[in-house]
């Protein structure tokens, strides 16, 4: 488990030489290794222990497998070793299947003469306070003879490509399991056997199985990141249930697309336990399950929701190429049945996937074919559907016409029942820059197969077709430098500042703030405020000064300024009476304001730093309409976020209104942002409302909230 390194240090190229070596090393042993041994390995066929050597056996296994079991001379008719010390080799994979207490001594003897890498299938190494001492001790062990650990609680590795079965999991046990070209590396064991099985059945195959288990050593990303210069591993499948070491994957996410090599995930746990770690509306909005978003948007990863588009959308992906700057986003629908086309849209237009309507142009030529198509967002084929070079000559003028990125053929009743018609046209459209990709609306695997096997993706659902096609349209390029040195923090704690401290540290990083003066109770102000202002409690105790009417609005004059004081410390006492006031906030009153929107950052204990933009003032919460990104952003990152937030509408002269600063507003998010470069003490802080006022008017913080981990200052 290991933390982003900083760029800014100096690595000698011998070091990094090493580094490739030992993760070239670690890559062979994992999935090619030319000997492996099963410590634990049972006799009776119908134990999980005794499946690794049988699939190992049945997947003909070219490579020596040794079974270790000091009770029995023999296992399943082979000879069993005794332990690892007596073996004529070392092997370069040992799976240890023995129960939880033989597990760290097992270690400790593969360690001993010199194995580099263990799996583990049992568990039982932190559940409890016996297991948290075992884990501490399996990980001394294993430090101090440099053994890698997959595990515990893996159910082991599979390469269909040279037959290491070295699992535990039962759906192994079939025949002819297909190889392909995407890697899987799942936090749920049962997983990789589905995924198996389902893509089986669609005549897809995968290029290995990982089940990372408790990753006590060797995490998610470490693994996939082991594996990126097979030249037979083109993609990535990600099953996750956490991002507890979201470094090492932001770590893998940059190299796999250096390499163009792209990733598709699907992510359980939508939960919003973050919100209970913050003070801030912040903490309330980008709850655990929008930090893997953002996360996961950094990293280029196609995420998807839909277990059966976790297994199509790698096709798709790698179809479509690598992403661009501004996405790839015209797409074209053309069916043999309306209805189906119509589910299909249904599904996209949600989830942001907008369908392009062709050109009187595009109709015209496909008059010409002999094609009496209606002008509409729709191309229906209708009957013509059914014929191969009508279906054939339409796909031809769609992917060069230049209007569209991707042409999506929803192909009905044909598909099932004679595929030779409209799928062995669409077939024929396997490459070229203009993708194109197939629905079939019955239940259709013969067609799904058939355009698989010719290079064009296909899919069996129209929500996994629709996922897959968002999700990998979504994609942004991976900026190196946003996994710079990359942290997560503290889970709660810290300290939080008062308005005014907060405020000073917002406005060293450049935000604008309003003319500010204090005053105690007497009233008396340090500087002579500019009236009219807006009189707030200064208290670290009241994060959330409005609840507790801590705040007034539209005071004109020296007698008002007490007044509001007084108002303000009966409120205070009737909402908290142990809450003591002795100094008092008095702010320049910004009266002309087009939008208030919410500048929101956080330091998430998984993903490190964030960025939130989102709509202001006292209904934040209630419209949760809101962008979140990794921080720093950029220029360009920021402009994205205020285009995504739909109350900035209102700043672009809506309905007639005035046209505010936005320009302004995007600066505010960069600047914000950059905390997570300029105060690593910072792990939350918040303007809001900033007021964006009309033209060039600029942005200003209008409140600000700011938490320091630990006693910082």
């Amino acid at each position: 488990m290991t933390q982003l390194a900083d760029t800014d240090v100096e690595v000698s190229v011998p070091d990094l030489e090493r580094a490739d070596q030992d993760r070239a090393a670690l890559g062979r042993a994992l999935m090619a290794p030319r000997s492996v041994a099963i410590i634990g390995a049972s006799d009776d066929p119908t134990k999980t222990t005794a499946r690794p050597l049988r699939f190992l056996r049945r997947a003909g296994f070219a490579g020596t497998v040794y079974p270790v079991n000091p009770r029995r001379d023999t296992v399943l008719g082979e000879k069993a070793w005794p332990d690892i010390a007596s073996l004529p080799e070392v092997p370069d994979h040992v799976f240890i299947v023995a129960d939880t207490k033989f597990v760290v001594q097992a270690v400790r003897e593969c360690g001993q003469v010199g194995v580099p890498l263990v799996t583990v299938l049992s568990g039982g190494f932190s559940e409890t306070a016996e297991g948290a001492d075992r884990l501490r001790e399996l990980l001394a062990v294993a430090a101090e003879y440099g053994v890698r650990i997959v595990g515990p609680n893996s159910i082991g590795v599979v390469n269909p490509r040279n037959g290491l079965m070295l699992t535990a999991n039962a759906a192994f046990a079939e025949d002819g399991i297909p190889a392909g070209s995407s890697f899987v590396a799942s936090q749920s064991g049962s997983v990789i056997g589905a995924l198996m099985t389902r893509a089986k059945a669609r005549g897809l195959g995968f290029s290995g199985f990982v089940s990372t288990g408790s990753e006590v050593d060797l995490t998610l990303g470490e693994i996939c990141s082991a594996t990126l210069d097979d030249p037979e591993v083109g993609s990535y499948t990600l099953f996750m249930e956490s991002l507890e070491n979201a470094a090492d994957v932001g770590a893998f996410a940059v190299e796999a697309a250096a390499r163009h090599k792209p990733v598709t995930v699907y992510k359980l746990g939508r939960s919003d336990a973050a919100a209970a770690l913050t003070v801030s509306h912040t903490g309330a909005l980008s709850g655990e399950d929008d930090e893997a978003d953002a996360f996961f948007r950094a990293c280029g990863f196609a995420r998807v929701d839909n277990f059966e588009a976790l297994i199509e959308t790698e096709a798709f992906q790698r179809r479509i190429g690598p992403p661009t700057a501004h996405g790839t986003g015209r797409v074209a629908v053309i069916t043999s049945t309306g209805g189906g086309a119509a589910i299909l849209v249904d599904q996209l237009e949600p989830l942001g996937v907008a369908v392009t309507r062709p050109s009187r142009a595009v109709f015209d030529q496909l008059a010409e074919l002999g094609l009496d198509v209606a002008d509409n967002l729709i191309i229906d084929l209708t009957l013509a559907g059914t014929r191969h070079d009508l279906v054939h000559g339409a796909l031809r003028v769609l992917r060069s016409c230049g209007e569209f990125d991707l042409v999506l053929f929803v192909i009905g009743s044909s598909a099932r029942l004679n595929p030779e018609l409209a799928v062995s046209a669409i077939a024929e459209h396997n490459d070229g820059p203009v993708p194109v990709a197939a629905w079939a609306l019955p239940d259709a695997l013969e067609s799904v197969r058939r355009l698989h096997e010719a290079g064009v993706p296909a899919f069996r659902t129209a929500e996994a077709c629709a996922q897959a096609v968002a999700a990998t349209l979504a994609r942004r390029p991976v900026d190196p430098e946003i996994f710079r040195d990359r942290r997560g923090g503290p889970a709660g704690g810290g300290r939080a500042l008062d308005e005014a401290s907060s405020a000073e540290v917002l406005a060293s990083q450049g935000i604008r703030f309003p003319v500010t003066t204090t005053c105690g109770l007497d009233g008396v102000p340090a500087i002579e405020p500019r009236f009219p202002v807006v009189v707030k409690a200064l208290s670290d105790r009241l994060p959330h000064k409005s609840d507790a009417g801590a705040v007034v609005l539209g005071v004109r004059d020296l007698a008002g300024l007490r007044e509001a004081i007084d108002t303000i410390v009966a409120n205070v006492e009737k909402y908290d009476a142990t809450v003591t006031l002795d100094r008092f906030l008095v702010q320049e009153m910004i009266e002309e304001t087009v939008l208030e929107a919410l500048v929101g950052y956080r330091v998430s204990p998984t993903v490190g730093p964030l960025v939130l933009l989102a709509a202001g003032g006292v209904y934040t919460e209630l419209y949760e309409d809101s962008s979140l990104r990794l921080a720093p952003v950029t220029e360009a990152q920021a402009r994205e976020m205020v285009e995504e937030v739909k109350a900035t509408a209102i700043a672009r002269g809506f309905r007639g209104g005035p046209h505010g600063d936005l320009d302004a507003l995007v600066e505010s998010v960069v600047l914000i942002s950059q905390l997570a470069r300029t105060r690593p003490d910072v792990i939350e802080a918040e303007v809001n409302p900033i007021a964006v006022q009309a033209h060039d008017g600029g942005a200003v913080a209008l409140d600000a909230l700011v938490r320091l981990s630990g006693q910082g200052c």
